[in-house]
């Protein structure tokens, strides 16, 4: 063939939706008859776990449940009882929100959760849910590297490299994580398990061959009654390594984890009498995002030097540019709590979801911070202070860059007693997914006419002026009809970047 555009498609992933869903749910709860009746209730935790993601016609919709546990005093009885119960959920987005969804992630996580005593068997609990849908759908990345002509058509062709970023591979799996936990021997054994938080961290991702191995660290936080009555806490780090098999992938692609509980399950061993022995097992389930760097060659511009010519373009979103950052904040607060403290049982930190504002190449994250601080008073009372606190961290990026953000707090919060009341030290770890992309244009047609050669008759021979310094080579040679490598020869220039503005170029004109 005289004249060929050759073409080229690689297919990844591209978002095709990010929703931010809110809902509220509300039930009552009966006290079990083995449990003894609520006197007052001091606080309430909640764990998510989710259970399906589904996507169908552009419609996403993501099923799990909170498990609750209610701290509370009980009626005739000195010390802190526990009930537990689950609060399913089902959470949905509007048809056609996410078209052409091909595989679906999800972050749920709790805006807020209170319980209020009806009587002193009934309880009633309020949650609300913030949902983070991000939809991901295959599409080609289609475009036109080069185009092949004969010699007689004398066509110049304006070709460029590009440096992309491209999502190959998206791969899940559940696992099942056990392991025993054993108490330190300075504290009493446990009795009765009061209530339990867990965290995952990455630390590490490789990829050896068609495998993703990954290793990591589950942080636990035990609160539990022990044999002599008294509300103990302990805490434990539990490594863990795990292998994921991936397809069609280079070892030198780029990996980002994401994990997320399912279930958990923490039981005391009945087979140790003392209760040292807490039986573990975690149900989690992970998703791998692979994305591979390539350069690409875009055929952006052409002409004939000899025939009449014109063509089509397409726009082309490439992104350009991707890299994971994070951040960590420190923060110390002290919670003021009106009262004598006397000892602390527990403290937590809990994430919200991360807003993102721009101010030209300054983007500040936000978000809230939910601390919770289980004390004794002087009198032996349990109670609780907690407090919302907004942290924040600034980044410097392009300022056409898309931020996907969230937060939580990889380590423990330490929490001290003061002379004002009780001083809490944690750190938020910030991490942005941060990407560019860029609008190309590639020819997607083109049409010669051989019947219609260029008139060139009143074209002068040689033109002499200067180059603008915003004008290339390439602009000057297609306006005079000439090649850049005759007015390069012309003027005994090596290379088309080193074009001088300050001096008056020979500009040869090329007839066919």
């Amino acid at each position: 063939m005289e004249l060929e555009l050759k073409k080229e498609c690689i297919e990844a992933y591209d978002l095709c939706g990010n929703l931010t869903l809110t809902q509220e749910d509300t039930t009552e709860t009966i006290v079990p008859d083995y449990c003894p009746d609520i006197a007052r209730i001091i606080s309430t935790e909640g764990t998510v776990f989710i259970h399906s993601r589904d996507v169908r016609e552009g419609r996403g919709e993501l099923s799990g449940s909170v498990r609750v546990n209610v701290l509370y005093t009980p009626e005739g009885e000195s010390g802190i009882r526990v009930l537990e119960f689950a609060m399913p959920f089902t959470v949905a987005s509007e048809p056609n929100s996410l078209p052409e969804c091909l595989f679906l992630s999800a972050v749920c996580k709790i805006d807020l959760l209170e319980s209020r005593m009806l009587n002193p068997r009934k309880v009633f609990t309020r949650c609300k849910l913030v949902t983070q849908m991000i939809g991901y759908q295959k599409k080609p990345l289609c475009f036109s590297s080069d185009i092949e002509a004969e010699e007689k058509l004398s066509i110049e062709k304006n070709r460029v490299n590009q440096h992309i970023t491209l999502l190959k591979n998206i791969a899940e799996k559940d696992y099942t994580f056990t392991e025993t936990i054993n108490l330190s021997p300075g504290r009493q054994g446990a009795n009765e398990l009061l209530g339990n938080r867990i965290t995952s961290m990455v630390t590490e991702t490789k990829l050896i061959g068609n495998k993703l191995v990954y290793k990591g660290l589950f942080n636990i936080f035990l609160l539990y009654r022990g044999n002599d009555g008294q509300v103990n806490a302990s805490s434990v780090e539990l490594p863990f390594s795990q292998i994921m098999e991936m397809e069609g992938v280079s070892e030198k692609s780029q990996v980002s984890l994401q994990m997320q509980l399912t279930g958990t399950d923490l039981q005391i061993d009945g087979a140790d009498a003392e209760g040292r022995e807490i039986a573990v097992t975690l149900y989690f389930h992970a998703i791998a995002f692979v994305r591979e760097e390539e350069q690409i060659t875009l055929l952006r511009d052409l002409y004939s030097t000899a025939f009449e010519t014109s063509y089509e373009t397409k726009p082309v979103s490439i992104c350009s540019l991707y890299e994971k950052v994070n951040r960590r904040q420190t923060v110390r607060e002290v919670l003021e709590i009106g009262v004598i403290a006397s000892t602390i049982l527990s403290a937590k930190a809990s994430c919200g979801n991360v807003s993102v504002s721009r101010d030209g190449e300054v983007a500040l994250l936000r978000s809230n911070v939910a601390v919770q601080v289980l004390y004794l008073d002087e009198g032996g009372s349990c109670l609780v202070a907690e407090r919302s606190i907004e942290v924040s961290s600034q980044l410097e990026l392009p300022h056409n860059c898309t931020i996907h953000a969230t937060a939580f707090c990889g380590q423990e919060l330490q929490a001290t007693l003061g002379d004002h009341g009780i001083e809490v030290r944690f750190a938020v770890d910030f991490e942005a997914d941060v990407s560019s992309n860029l609008m190309k244009i590639t020819i997607e047609k083109v049409e010669l006419d051989q019947n219609a050669m260029k008139d060139l008759s009143g074209a002068p021979s040689l033109v002499l002026r200067c180059c603008n310094q915003d004008e290339s080579a390439w602009e000057l040679a297609k306006k005079y009809n000439t090649t850049i490598s005759e007015i390069l020869s012309a003027n005994q220039i090596e290379q088309e970047d080193e074009l001088p503005s300050d001096r008056m170029l020979l500009i040869p004109h090329k007839r066919a």
